[in-house]
């Protein structure tokens, strides 16, 4: 029986009707979230910045596979937490005649330890640059097999692929970048802008080359 694809958010696996029992797939239910680059699925609450490593956050839910596109709750943006800030006091005179502070101790009153003296910017920017992490020596070119199947990362691609049958023009992708703005997503690299999330997975690639199953590695065109 032919294959076709599933439509679940997640899965995109093929799969034919006679091989398809329950629990083949893995989906999120749930639309995902974006606010100031963070993207999150809300049924997991699982986030991340890189689209990539969140197109590759597994699903949540498992059940049988599909090829009706699920009706996803439109996405919302992710709530700003609200931030204090402390109240000065209105009677400054209060603070000066207080024993406590006048000596220099904690006053749960009038906040703070009164004689605390807030370190320099020069002395914060020192002991910023004292935390300078080393430089990583460069990861070693992985040898694999010819014959050996990889998953492709660039993204609007994620095929499976051998090395013998990778060449110019074998992976179909968009050079990126993701463009998340208000409820409008897209891509940068081919002006596409959709409202829907379901609709922003569905634009075709817009670029030919290489096969890339590095994420870390450009993609060659």
């Amino acid at each position: 029986m032919e294959k076709v694809r599933c439509q679940r958010i997640g899965c995109d696996a093929m799969f034919s009707e006679d091989d398809n029992p329950e629990g083949s797939c893995t989906y999120h239910d749930a639309g995902p979230k974006f606010h100031d680059g963070m993207k999150e699925w809300s049924c997991c609450k699982k986030r991340s910045h890189d689209f990539s490593l969140f197109l590759e956050i597994p699903g949540c839910k498992t059940g049988k596979h599909t090829t009706e596109k699920p009706v996803l709750a439109k996405a919302t943006a992710i709530p700003k937490q609200p931030v204090s800030f402390p109240t000065p006091s209105a009677n400054g005179s209060s603070k000066d005649a207080c024993l406590r502070c006048r000596q220099g101790f904690f006053c749960s009153d009038h906040g703070s330890h009164a004689r605390e003296t807030p370190k320099s910017s020069v002395s914060a920017h020192v002991e910023s640059s004292l935390d300078i992490p080393e430089p990583q020596p460069p990861k070693a070119k992985e040898i694999v097999d010819i014959n050996q199947p990889q998953t492709c990362k660039n993204k609007g691609c994620g095929k499976s692929f051998k090395e013998k049958d990778n060449h110019a023009t074998a992976c179909s992708y968009h050079p990126g970048p993701p463009v998340f703005h208000d409820r409008v997503r897209g891509w940068k690299c081919c002006d596409v802008h959709v409202n829907e999330f379901d609709e922003f997975m569905s634009i075709p690639p817009c670029t030919k080359g290489w096969h890339n199953p590095d994420p870390a590695r450009e993609p060659s065109p």
